[in-house]
């Protein structure tokens, strides 16, 4: 029953789902970089020459990109008492070992900046620029589950509880939120934002909140489309279409902090939007994990290191 679910799902994905920077949600809402459930699906294989460079969508010095990422975990609700692919501890040993020598993926993200002109596609040098981490990017975890997470969660409810977080993990004023992102996680069995019939795998985007404007994600149980959604690698492992994903949304998060004021394409497309159909295992102190490709304006090509 999974298997022919899942297949329609991505059949529907690939026919439906056309690549750019925004897609609408089944309410009907804008999200920036959603990543399609099909693996491929609305892929560059041929761009014109040129569309695919990113370029600086603002002149802002801040919340632009994010210069010193911090990532913090929201494993929304009691639902989270159930994780039969074990994605809470993967999420973990994930985000706890992507910096140093190790992660030669993230170098890509060094070359963009913030505090650089208006259209720039490539950075000067007293630009800000995102550093590569000396140490774990993984700010803090909350398993919030005191109670239920909504079934059927709506954008406002998810945002909401990003704007929760922060407040949890002390992060009260704007300072500190012009470099964390918050990462809604959502267990296995519901369907944030209409997850998986809307065709994403997730997305990311900002709110307002009490303390300051927020990034954050919106992170569904890709474990239960099964194995092979979400990625390109076909080696049946049914945590690399979520580290994929997440991978994806990070990166986007930390170049495109505040739709759409950072770096995107002419066709509106985010870092990670151009490079779907690549994958990739990167093996850091915590173990393998699944990354997506990402576009480099110095190698004028989606790489999967810097």
């Amino acid at each position: 029953m999974r298997t022919i679910r899942l297949a329609a799902l991505t059949a529907a994905a690939a026919a439906a789902f056309t690549m750019s920077i925004s897609t609408s949600s089944a309410a009907g809402m804008s999200h920036y970089g959603a990543k399609p459930i099909a693996p491929g699906a609305g892929s560059h294989a041929a761009p014109a020459a040129g569309a695919d460079t990113l370029s600086l969508q603002t002149n802002g010095k801040t919340g632009v990109v994010s210069p010193t990422p911090k990532v913090y975990l929201v494993f929304w609700g009691s639902q989270w008492s159930k994780d039969p692919a074990k994605v809470a501890p993967d999420m973990q040993a994930m985000f706890k070992g992507l910096y140093g020598a190790k992660d030669t993926w993230g170098t890509i993200l060094a070359q963009y900046c913030e505090n650089a002109p208006k259209g720039s596609t490539t950075c000067p040098s007293t630009a800000t620029f995102i550093k590569h981490p000396s140490a774990s990017v993984l700010g803090g975890v909350w398993f919030d589950n005191g109670s239920a997470a909504p079934a059927n969660a709506t954008q406002a409810q998810i945002a909401a509880e990003a704007g929760k977080a922060a407040g949890h993990f002390g992060n009260k004023t704007q300072a500190p939120n012009l470099n964390a992102q918050y990462v809604v996680l959502s267990a296995t069995g519901t369907h944030p934002d209409g997850f998986p019939n809307s065709g994403f795998c997730a997305w990311h985007d900002s709110t307002s909140s009490g303390y300051g404007k927020l990034a954050y994600t919106n992170l569904p149980y890709v474990p239960d489309l099964g194995a092979g959604a979400c990625t390109t690698l076909t080696d049946g492992r049914m945590l690399s279409g979520i580290e994929s994903t997440e991978t994806h949304e990070y990166a986007e998060t930390v170049t495109d902090f505040w739709p759409t004021g950072g770096w995107n394409n002419t066709a509106n497309g985010e870092i990670g939007d151009e490079c779907v159909n690549l994958d990739a295992y990167e093996t850091l102190t915590t173990g393998k994990f699944d990354v997506q490709g990402l576009w480099s304006n110095k190698a004028n090509a989606c790489v999967t290191h810097g």
